[in-house]
């Protein structure tokens, strides 16, 4: 939904008397850590992506959650095997999809973390995470591992 739209909605539910809509808050980028474990609050996750910084050794990674329309959390890193060389291989959220900033193609949530290959999130399976009622480990040598992908990574 464009701006303009919210204010016409805004503004029609204002003049009219109506209780205002709540709009959820996407793309929120957590505080970034540095060298070492990434642990992710499953209390943080819902159907709007949030997206994880993670500093290892000088190199920026990003790691996104977000809950699919089946209910599972979906893990994955904030870029793709084919777009990552450009540096702006990483994704946004608009609505219900993400969208690459580099090639622009659009991937529902119930995409993340299963699919690899093409420009798709790069997904973090099931061995490579640990998973309990309250939250979600990635080792800090998983992460190191990864960090080639990440080499000319910049978010916009």
């Amino acid at each position: 939904m464009k701006n303009y739209q919210r204010l016409f909605i805004f503004t029609a539910l204002i003049l009219g008397g109506m209780a205002l809509p709540v709009f959820p808050q996407q793309n929120v980028v957590k505080p970034a850590i540095a060298d070492r474990d990434l642990v992710i609050p499953v209390s943080e996750i819902t159907e709007n992506a949030v997206f994880y910084p993670v500093d290892i050794g000088g190199t920026r990674l990003e790691v996104l959650a977000v809950k699919a329309p089946d209910g599972t959390i979906r893990t994955a890193f904030n870029t793709c095997q084919v777009c990552y060389a450009s540096g702006r291989g990483y994704y946004k959220q608009q609505g219900t999809v993400l969208v690459c900033q580099n090639c622009g193609s659009r991937f529902r949530m119930s995409q993340v973390g299963l699919r690899s290959g093409g420009c798709n999130p790069v997904p973090i399976s099931a061995a490579n995470k640990t998973v309990t009622d309250t939250g979600i480990t990635i080792s800090k040598d998983f992460l190191t591992e990864a960090k080639v992908i990440f080499s000319r990574w910049r978010r916009g």
